[in-house]
Parts: structure tokens; C-alpha cells; sequence
């Protein structure tokens, strides 16, 4: 998965991957690594907390560093250093777009571990001994941990620089790291998108999406079953006494199973978008909001999804082929607009599939009419932008 890129020496780009690896650490190295998870909690409470009484005192800014908390907390020395700079990068950072846009950005809040993720970050060093983190044939060495036994669903490739690894435990107890890599690469040249090699996708509570060519993206029916035994376990848990220990065995079985959805359906973004963007040279798309169309719409599970995901990587993927994601804006009536003469209908009911227009009585499907409106308003956008760029 791409993260970001940004200009390179000799005309390239330093582009960022991510390897994300399962790890299978003995008894003494998942307490090393609860240890830690405790102390970066501690750490940003301690910060955070300092902070506060710093401003409330003086109207100043400023975030004392961790090592200022090790003589009254010896147990910080246990864990590795670099964990809790991060805590302290995290935390600027967090500040920082605070102060930049506090609308967007709420306040930094204290850490609870009911209720967030047990996760830290350690930044690769090279010494003349060697990196502090680095790959083996079977595991990956890090610093105080030693080699913990991985699995790894790729290797990297042979040029790419280890730059930092995120340690993060699931729900379910099972413990994964997300391995940042630094390359340099060749930009691609720029595809230019024509009407034949575009797709206009709509997005679509029963379909997932809708292409302008009548194809349907139905999610797989073994994500479907999934959550049939999802809600099934719901209600089995509901009619149990908190506490109990039947209850707390089907509330783990709960939580591996929705583990086990959440990777069904990141497998089957994944698919989706790396096919559509090997297939395509352009892609459009209405610019939703999907936060606030799940206010609006009660019926379907917006936000579970995933379509916003599915929107970012399929960015990435034709970004890196010097392929365009056109995003049209959202206020756009493409679903009230008849793709065949470009009349405006007033309102068109979502519980209607298909309608007439009223001025050249063409029948359209609904979401097939917008998804090619999507289409042309993309193209139109992207050519004039295009004219305004040569002018």
C-alpha cells in the first residue's frame, strides 16, 4: 500500500510502501510488547497532561520530552526508547494540526486502554554494527525484542530502505507489525484518458458501486454469510449474563469474527480497485461524503462499506500507473439529469430503479443514468482544466 511520495534526486520520486506482516512472539516477547503498549499510554497521558497545566499557567505551548519522566518512572527504561519519541512526535503532530485547523482537528485527548488500540512505533537506525530493525528469513529483529517470528504476505525489494515498523495488537490477541519502506522510482508518464478507456463508477448501497456500462460490483457472497453469523452471535450474546464465562468466550468468538469481515472486505477492495485500474486509463467518480449521506440514510450500512477505502486505493493504484482519478462534485445532479439529452428532472425517488424522462422519453435505470453522467461531467472537467493549463 502507498503511503505518500515526494521529489527524489535525478528526476525521481521517493515513493513509500507498507508490508504488512503477522507476528508470532513468544511468551516473553508479547510481555516486552504489552510493556510497551502500556508505557506509550502513560507516556501521552503524562505529556498531554503536562502540557496542559504548562498552558493553563503560562498561555505558553510546550511538551516536555520522555525522558523527563524516567527517574520517577523506572519501568519506561524496559521498553525501547524509540517507541516513546514517537509517542512524543505523535502528540506534536496532533498539536500542530490542532492549532492549524481546529475545526477539522479536534483537541488531543488522554489514551484509555478499554478503548484504544494497543499500537507503537520503533524508527529503523543504521549504525556501522548494523540497522536496529531488520529482516531474516523467518522473522524480524527488533530492538530489545530480538528476532520474533513472522509471516510475511511479500518480501521487499532489494533497494527499498527500512524506514520504520508499527506494532499493533488486535482485539482478538493477535499481534501484526506494518513495515514502512523508502524507494526511489521513476515518475510514470501521464496517460491520457479518452471516452473509450474511461469508467464512470456511482456509488450504490445494494451494489457497491455501478459502472456506466451496466455492470454491478456485488460484494461476494461469503462477505454476505459472514454477517449473517455476525448478527446471528449478536443475538446469542444478548440473551447471555455479562461477565460469565460463556459470555466472555462468545465475545472473543465476536471479535474474531469481525476481525475475519474486516479482512474479507479489505481482500475484496483490494481486488477490485487493483483490477479496475489495470483495466482502465481513467476512472470518475462523485466526490460523496459518506459520513454525512449515512446521517441521511438509515437503511443501508454506509460507512461498513468500505467504499471510501475502495475511492483511496484505487487513487494510489492509478496513480502509480500515471493514471487520473476525476472526482466530480457531489451536488451534481447526476442522478436527475438524462444522460441521453441532458434534461434536469426535479426530483427523482431513490425507491425508483428506473424513470422516463419526461423531455426525450428515454428510460433509464437510475444509478446507471448517473454513473454515465459521472462519466461525462468527469471528462468535461478534466479536459478543461486541461485547455486552461495550455492556455
Amino acid at each position: 500500500m502507498e503511503r505518500k511520495t515526494r521529489q527524489a534526486t535525478d528526476g525521481k520520486t521517493l515513493q513509500y510502501n507498507t508490508i504488512k506482516a503477522r507476528l508470532y512472539p513468544t511468551p516473553a516477547q508479547a510481555e516486552l510488547f504489552e510493556k510497551t503498549f502500556g508505557c506509550c499510554r502513560y507516556i501521552w497521558n503524562q505529556m498531554l497532561s503536562d502540557e496542559q497545566r504548562f498552558y493553563a499557567e503560562t498561555g505558553a505551548h510546550f511538551i516536555p520530552t520522555p525522558a523527563k519522566y524516567k527517574t520517577n518512572a523506572p519501568f519506561l527504561k524496559e521498553v525501547d526508547n524509540q517507541a516513546l519519541i514517537q509517542e512524543h512526535n505523535r502528540l506534536s503532530q496532533a498539536f500542530r494540526a490542532f492549532f492549524k485547523n481546529p475545526e477539522t482537528f479536534g483537541h488531543p485527548n488522554f489514551k484509555r486502554k478499554k478503548t484504544d488500540r494497543d499500537s507503537f512505533t520503533a524508527c529503523n537506525h543504521d549504525f556501522e554494527s548494523g540497522p536496529t530493525i531488520y529482516l531474516t528469513k523467518d522473522g524480524i529483529r527488533m530492538t530489545k525484542a530480538g528476532i520474533v517470528r513472522a509471516k510475511f504476505p511479500r518480501r521487499p525489494q532489494a533497494w527499498w530502505k527500512l524506514k520504520r515498523i508499527t506494532v499493533e495488537k488486535t482485539r482478538s490477541g493477535k499481534y501484526y507489525c506494518c513495515i514502512l519502506y523508502e524507494c526511489q522510482v521513476k515518475p510514470p508518464e501521464p496517460v491520457r484518458p479518452a471516452p473509450e478507456t474511461t469508467i464512470g463508477l456511482k456509488y450504490s448501497m445494494p451494489h457497491f458501486y455501478v459502472a456506466d456500462d451496466g455492470t454491478m460490483a456485488d460484494p461476494p457472497r461469503w462477505l454476505e454469510r459472514s454477517q449473517e453469523k455476525l448478527a446471528k452471535l449478536q443475538r446469542k450474546l444478548s440473551r447471555m449474563q455479562a461477565g460469565s464465562k460463556n459470555y466472555q468466550e462468545t465475545v472473543q468468538k465476536y471479535r474474531r469474527l469481525h476481525e475475519h469481515i474486516a479482512n474479507q472486505r479489505n481482500d475484496f477492495i483490494h481486488k477490485e480497485s487493483r483490477r479496475i485500474a489495470n483495466a482502465w486509463d481513467a476512472v470518475c467518480m462523485r466526490a460523496d461524503a459518506l459520513d454525512e449521506m449515512a446521517q441521511r440514510v438509515r437503511q443501508g450500512n454506509v460507512l461498513g462499506s468500505g467504499y471510501g477505502m475502495f475511492r483511496e486505493r484505487l487513487r494510489y493504484k492509478l496513480a502509480r500507473q500515471g493514471k487520473q482519478l476525476i472526482l466530480v462534485d457531489r451536488y451534481e445532479p447526476t442522478t436527475r439529469t438524462c444522460s441521453a439529452c441532458g434534461f434536469v428532472e426535479e426530483a427523482v425517488s431513490y425507491e425508483r430503479r428506473t424513470w422516463v424522462c419526461p423531455d426525450c422519453g428515454a428510460v433509464h435505470h437510475r444509478e446507471v443514468n448517473a454513473a454515465k453522467n459521472i462519466k461525462a461531467r468527469g471528462l468535461a472537467q478534466y479536459f478543461q482544466s486541461e485547455e486552461r493549463e495550455s492556455a
